[in-house]
């Protein structure tokens, strides 16, 4: 009786120091995040998400639907297609929508499984389908010879890579120019922030714990988990995606938002995509064109290194290293992004 008495209490102690300890980082998250929300946000009165254009749908080849939106004069010398990121949606241009849609025609379109368009068969979810989906895109509302300027973000640049591949003609005909951000051809690994073991760990387990966490309940769990992210999600966004720590909170909970909102399935699947990417045959088709390649210097999710990696095999690209910037450099100094599409816009018109 004693030794059942003292196994309890040793239990009982052991789950009580575990509670502890799980209240204590949810208080300290608390207040974290408290003091960030305290500061002057300059942000906090964007309409994030709110600003719109003529809705358009496009086939896939495989029949998807497409969701895109067509911004600016349509009697623009150059239209601009921005191609988003990976758990992302067209929302995330916000900036450069405001910023450049006064004077230039813009298409923006939700990637396959992203926002509002549709999932189609997830064996699709790749970055070969996506060079198919911008090329459908492209021939539905951007047709002609009126010149065209590709802006990919991260998994954005990675499709326009896999269109380079798929049809080379375009590239020094049709597209006139590319402006590729936060993006890499190949070695692509969303587990690079982490410790180097971890980071092995993470690589080879990752695919294997998204697939159980996307099929069935597993997915309903997952999903209420993840709506109920709150302040954990706040500050693993804000560390994971921007490289300046007095980044506007409002800017935070926009792209916590916009990346919750991606189905987990797709969150699955595209994930095994960005692993087994590589696209470095796509890269001299490239250089026919101007190529602008930016990477903020704080990015953990595709280090500034590989940026650099991408400019010296694309021949003649510029690349632009932006200071106290991260991987949602779109978003955290938007001014940097716009300023290197509006230059290159003029160059090509």
């Amino acid at each position: 009786m004693a030794t059942w008495r003292r196994r309890t209490s040793a239990a009982g102690i052991a789950a009580g120091v575990a509670a502890a300890a799980v209240g204590a980082v949810i208080a300290a998250e608390k207040i974290a995040v408290g003091r960030i929300r305290l500061r002057t946000d300059p942000a906090a009165d964007e309409p994030f998400g709110q600003v719109r254009g003529c809705p358009v749908e496009v086939m896939a080849d495989d029949g998807v639907l497409l969701y895109a939106e067509v911004s600016g004069p349509d009697d623009a010398p150059v239209t601009v297609v921005f191609c988003h990121g990976y758990c992302l949606n067209q929302d995330v241009w916000h900036y450069q929508r405001l910023a450049l849609a006064e004077e230039t025609r813009l298409v923006l379109y939700d990637q396959r499984g992203h926002g509002r368009s549709g999932r189609g068969d997830l064996d699709r979810a790749t970055i070969y389908q996506l060079g198919k989906d911008l090329a459908a895109v492209l021939a539905a509302l951007a047709p002609g010879d009126a010149p065209v300027v590709l802006v990919g973000h991260s998994m954005g640049g990675m499709t326009i890579m896999a269109l380079a591949s798929q049809q080379p003609e375009l590239f020094g005909t049709k597209v006139a120019g590319v402006v590729l951000v936060s993006t890499a051809a190949y070695q692509v690994d969303a587990s690079q922030w982490l410790p180097v073991p971890v980071r092995v760990a993470a690589r080879y387990a990752g695919p294997a714990l998204l697939r159980g966490a996307a099929g069935g309940w597993r997915a309903v769990m997952t999903e209420r988990i993840r709506a109920a992210g709150g302040d954990m999600a706040f500050l693993a966004t804000k560390f994971i995606a921007f490289g300046n720590g007095n980044v506007s909170p409002a800017v935070v909970d926009f792209l916590e938002r916009v990346i919750r909102a991606t189905p987990i399935e797709v969150v699955a699947a595209f994930y095994r995509a960005l692993l087994d990417h590589d696209e470095r045959a796509a890269l001299a088709t490239l250089a026919r064109v101007p190529v602008v390649i930016v990477t903020g210097e704080e990015d953990r999710l595709i280090p500034p290194r590989q940026a650099a990696s991408l400019a010296a095999e694309i021949a003649g690209a510029k690349l632009v290293r932006v200071p106290n910037a991260g991987h949602a450099i779109i978003l955290e100094q938007p001014e940097a992004v716009t300023r290197e599409i509006a230059d290159l816009v003029k160059v090509v018109q």
